[in-house]
This record gives structure tokens, sequence and C-alpha cells, in this order.
């Protein structure tokens, strides 16, 4: 999957950008965080 498409969905699902790490983003929705590398291709798995 692309990393702009995850980042597409991950939005839509109201999670927002709360910081950025070295090689990492970190993602919220006010309750869990998630690491999304920043890689052209994230795994599917890893996606899911």
């Amino acid at each position: 999957m692309k990393h702009t498409k995850l980042i597409k969905l991950i939005k839509i699902n109201g999670w927002f950008l709360e910081r950025h790490g070295r090689n990492h983003d970190i993602w919220t929705n006010g309750v869990d965080k998630e690491q999304i590398p920043r890689h052209k291709e994230i795994n599917e798995l890893l996606a899911k």
C-alpha cells in the first residue's frame, strides 16, 4: 500500500498527526497511538 493512501485512510477515520519521529510519524486518535513508517510502500500486514 502506498504511504499517501494509508495516510488518507487514517485521516478519514479520525486520526491526526501527533509528532514526527526520526523514521516514523506518530499518529493518534486521542486514545491509541500508532507509529507509521515514512516509506513509499507500506507492508499490507502493517497497514492492517
